[in-house]
């Protein structure tokens, strides 16, 4: 299969069914041999999930852009009081979630910035007033981030917090807030995010109690191979004890409007491995690897957003079996220059399927088939 006779050992290995290590792992990342990499992947990826490939009909609700953490990675962020910056109310979150409730989304994707005033009262009365409006809609809201966040302005355990959440009406955690979790990088990217071990033990304590979540890894900015794979085996090692992760995302960065890319072409800060953003094997490869060292974790999930839709679309034969969904009104990835549509139809996403030879499923968030009727949906049995 490889024409790179260094893969040999991890190609009969991927195909044997056997568990791969960080050295496999350094070999995926390094060989120039990308279609053998995919085609691994790819086998893995129909092994576990067959021919399918799901998506959801969602909507995202970014409740404020006002942030204490000031990464240097992301464009979104603003600090109080700055031109651009924007807290909704929990009014305001009520009125854009009953307007798609007629639209038959499944899913509210719901995170903001760590804002320094917002009460945890904020965060429950949304949760409880949009879930007592769509109770059929699963909630997927605030990254581990925000959650310890929530507990740190509180003063409250980690896990009081996901419990009282829990209760008012939370379904599970998105992935965000992981980047990478090498301290080097995160000193670099974002020296006043939480570290790795806490971002992780917010995740497992969310399991415990459960409440699933996603995983995310950011690429493409100042990270090496070994952070890459040690990122994944940490992701893995938590899912071998709580087997809470749902999907695996890798997030391209977007360089545009970033203090870590304008302090890099000022070359006041460490360079970029590329000022321009990823590339397409960038993108593919951080699928495929991730498919095959992440054994454990059911999904691997091709952000539209972050990728375009033609490298979506290919990503389908690296591994993937996710391409998301409708989203509708995402603005994080956009502030950082994404020039892909803010929205997609149900019937372009199926296409985008389709056309590369695989079975549309709608989904909903914790991959329970869903059947539809217009804007009418119930889950299969």
């Amino acid at each position: 299969m490889a024409t790179d006779p260094a893969l040999r050992d991890v190609c009969r290995r991927a195909i044997d069914g056997q568990r791969l290590h960080a050295d496999d792992g350094l070999l995926l990342m390094r060989t120039p041999d990308l279609p053998t990499v995919g085609r691994l992947a790819s086998l893995v990826r129909r092994r576990r999930n067959g021919r399918v490939t799901w998506y959801i009909v969602n909507h995202h609700i970014n409740y404020s852009n006002v942030c204490e953490n000031r990464c240097r990675f992301c464009a979104f962020h603003r600090v109080p009081g700055a031109e651009g910056a924007y807290t909704m109310t929990v009014d305001e979150v009520v009125a854009e979630a009953r307007a798609l409730g007629v639209s038959g989304a499944t899913e509210l994707h719901i995170v903001g910035g760590l804002h320094p005033d917002l009460p945890l009262e904020y965060y429950i009365e949304m949760l409880s007033r949009l879930h007592a409006m769509l109770p059929e809609v699963h909630l997927q809201a605030f990254t581990a981030v925000e959650i310890a966040h929530l507990a740190d302005t509180a003063g409250r355990p980690v896990r009081d917090v996901l419990t009282v959440l829990r209760d008012a009406g939370l379904g599970s955690l998105p992935g965000g807030g992981a980047e990478v979790f090498a301290p080097r990088v995160r000193q670099a990217l974002c020296p006043r995010k939480i570290p790795a071990e806490r971002w992780l033990d917010v995740m497992a304590t969310a399991h415990d109690l459960g409440i699933p979540s996603n995983a995310t890894m950011l690429y493409g900015h100042i990270e090496r191979p070994e952070e890459i794979i040690d990122h994944m085996l940490r992701l893995r090692q938590v899912q071998d004890r709580t087997g809470g992760f749902m999907t695996f995302i890798p997030l391209a960065f977007h360089p545009h409007h970033t203090e870590l890319a304008a302090a890099a072409a000022a070359s006041s800060g460490q360079p970029l491995r590329r000022t321009s953003g990823t590339t397409a094997y960038d993108d593919l490869r951080a699928l495929a690897v991730g498919r095959l060292m992440l054994d454990n974790v059911p999904h691997v999930k091709a952000f539209w957003i972050m990728l375009g839709l033609e490298l979506a679309q290919l990503s389908q034969h690296f591994g993937v079996d996710d391409i998301d969904g409708t989203v509708v009104q995402e603005r994080i990835t956009h502030a950082a220059g994404a020039a892909t549509p803010q929205s997609l139809t149900v019937e372009e996403i199926r296409a985008m399927i389709l056309d590369a030879g695989y079975e549309p499923q709608e989904r909903n968030t914790v991959y329970r088939r869903v059947v539809r009727h217009g804007s009418m949906w119930q889950l299969a049995t």
